[in-house]
């Protein structure tokens, strides 16, 4: 990549907006503005202090294509380290698409996904993973993935990251300066040491790798299961989780016979709910795969939420529902509370293992309980923004995983009494795997992949 072109794009705004922002950066920045703007006072860009906001005209020719504030920011105390102007202007459409042309046709040209983010990683103004962070943060679907973004954006993850590969490096000095001054340089008894020091490495490794099923929930949302026997009120339960009749509702069971998909927000969690097909055993072959598609799902599931029609008796069906949700994540809801009960909450305690919270989809009662239940089960005691790191990103969880495998192999060399050397070869394997986190040790292709997937304006 040329990061000495000018680049430009649209960062925001819309029809509703009332605000835009045409974003340009690059060497070129303030003289491409500088042609297109107009002040009152007659003042020219170039001659302004850095990071000073100026009101004016953007002008084509003799016309005045809107009135706005541009903010001149001199590199490197910018996002992308270069000189960078902004163009707030008016937020209809084609204002700001007459004024983005103006730019790309005074030496700037189109930024590409993600450009902005890429020019400031190759510039040194922020490592990979913070940049990951940034798209994280655009897209964060509740407060919980919003923090994680945030802490990774302020370099929790790059902290931990660079701090454990600081470890292995000062091992891998220490042996390489040994063998070549083993005069002055003892490694009696080293092999001990650095197994107690692999050990404790590997420790926090661990506890990062698998803090990334939460940190997957808290960025993507939980993936959440309803299922119960046909007409147990599941489809009711997700329209009022919905707020809407998103699912057909019906006396008639086996209304249900495909999987339907939402993603809601509820009380800050995000779930990605599917609402099944009722299982029960069935002679028609529609609703068999329906029926199919939903032991399938809840199989994958983090949640099942288990829903029982408390106006009829447990059967075989439920039996087999009781069993799949067994050593599961589950939550069991007791629906309509508001007929008399058939089965009641003490009897199923006593087949189930799981939290059971008696509801009723039709009168609205005991969505609050519910929402606790979520809460206590996922995050309560559990997230915390204080100094807790957590993996967001299926490739940083590959590079821990590789880390981790590495530094097992230098165990083994260890307990196999090998020589000193053999250890740096897996070491410096290690410490490339955690550098692709951070993008110390990532190639241009892994780089190029990563930012095409930012949006326009980032």
């Amino acid at each position: 990549m040329n990061t000495q072109e000018t680049i430009a794009a649209i960062a925001t705004g819309g029809s509703n907006s009332g605000i835009g922002i045409i974003r340009i950066s690059g060497e070129e920045a303030v003289a491409v503005a500088d042609r297109i703007y107009r002040s009152p006072k007659r003042k020219c860009l170039k001659e302004v202090e850095s990071h000073t906001v100026h009101y004016g005209y953007i002008m084509e020719k003799d016309e005045i294509l809107d009135e706005v504030l541009v903010l001149v920011m001199r590199g490197p105390s910018t996002y992308t380290g270069e000189d960078t102007v902004e163009i707030d202007c008016h937020g209809g459409m084609l204002v700001m698409e007459r004024i983005l042309r103006a730019v790309i046709r005074n030496g700037a040209r189109l930024a590409r996904p993600g450009e902005f983010s890429k020019r400031a990683f190759l510039n040194g103004k922020m490592d990979l993973s913070k940049a990951e962070a940034v798209m994280d943060l655009i897209q964060a679907k509740n407060e919980y993935a919003l923090k994680s973004s945030v802490s990774q954006l302020r370099g929790a993850l790059y902290d931990k990251i660079t701090g454990a590969r600081q470890e292995i490096l000062h091992e891998i000095a220490f042996i390489e300066a040994a063998l070549d001054d083993p005069e002055h340089i003892s490694l009696d008894h080293y092999p001990e040491k650095l197994g107690a020091k692999l050990r404790k490495l590997e420790e926090d490794l661990i506890k990062l790798k698998d803090s990334f099923q939460n940190g997957r929930m808290i960025r993507e949302g939980i993936r959440t299961v309803i299922v119960g026997k046909p007409n147990a009120g599941k489809s009711s339960l997700l329209n009022l989780l919905l707020g809407e009749e998103r699912a057909i509702v019906t006396d008639v069971a086996g209304t249900t016979r495909d999987i339907l998909e939402e993603n809601m927000n509820l009380s800050g969690i995000s779930l990605n709910i599917v609402d099944t097909a009722g299982i029960r055993t069935t002679e028609d072959q529609v609703e068999k795969i329906g029926v199919s598609k939903a032991r399938a799902y809840a199989r994958d599931a983090d949640l099942i939420i288990y829903v029982v029609d408390s106006s009829t008796s447990l059967d075989e069906s439920d039996e087999e529902i009781i069993e799949l949700i067994r050593e599961r994540k589950a939550l069991v809801l007791l629906n309509k509370t508001d007929l008399d009960a058939v089965t009641t909450e003490e009897e199923l305690e006593k087949r189930v293992g799981h939290l059971i919270i008696p509801i009723s989809a039709k009168e609205k009662t005991g969505v609050e309980n519910l929402e606790k239940a979520l809460k206590d089960m996922f995050f309560h005691g559990e997230v915390s923004f204080n100094d807790q790191v957590y993996i967001t990103n299926v490739r940083h969880q590959r590079a821990v995983e590789e880390a981790l495998d590495s530094l097992k192999l230098v165990e083994q060399s260890v307990r196999d009494q090998m020589p000193e050397d053999f250890y740096s070869i897996d070491l410096r394997n290690a410490c490339d795997a955690l550098g692709a986190i951070t993008g110390d040790t990532v190639g241009e292709d892994l780089v190029n992949e990563i930012f095409s997937k930012f949006c326009m304006g980032k």
